[in-house]
């Protein structure tokens, strides 16, 4: 398995912006698609974005489309999450993944399918 270390989490007011990273210990082309996931208090934890084993094909899920965006260094180690126009419904502890294979972005919709998880970063948005 791969290991995953979140960081670049924090607070922010309604409309801002943050990038969080995800360092893998080690390249995951072409053995990995990769996903963000978020969770919430009191609720399950959800994909937000995914990309596809190679890095060609990426997925969001509605609530964020046009707002944030997933992307890989070109070492394929580090994953990011561009996240803009920041809500407060935005708020949660934010992990990345790994699910060993050929996979698709829209695999983040089945968060039981990943085997490797990072420590989680935590995202706060005040309004």
């Amino acid at each position: 398995q791969v290991q995953l270390v979140e960081s670049g989490g924090g607070s922010v007011q309604a409309g801002g912006s943050l990038r969080l990273s995800c360092a893998a210990s080690r390249n995951t082309y072409g053995r990995y698609c990769m996903g963000w996931f978020r969770q919430a208090p009191g609720k399950e934890r959800e994909g937000v974005a995914g990309i596809s084993t190679g890095g060609g094909i990426t997925y969001y899920a509605d609530s964020v489309k046009g707002r944030f965006t997933i992307s890989q260094d070109n070492a394929k180690i580090t994953l990011y999450l561009q996240m803009n126009s920041l809500k407060p419904e935005d708020t949660a502890m934010y992990y990345c993944a790994a699910r060993g294979g050929v996979c698709l972005g829209d695999t983040i919709r089945w968060p039981h399918s990943f085997g490797s998880w990072g420590q989680g970063t935590q995202v706060t948005v005040s309004s």
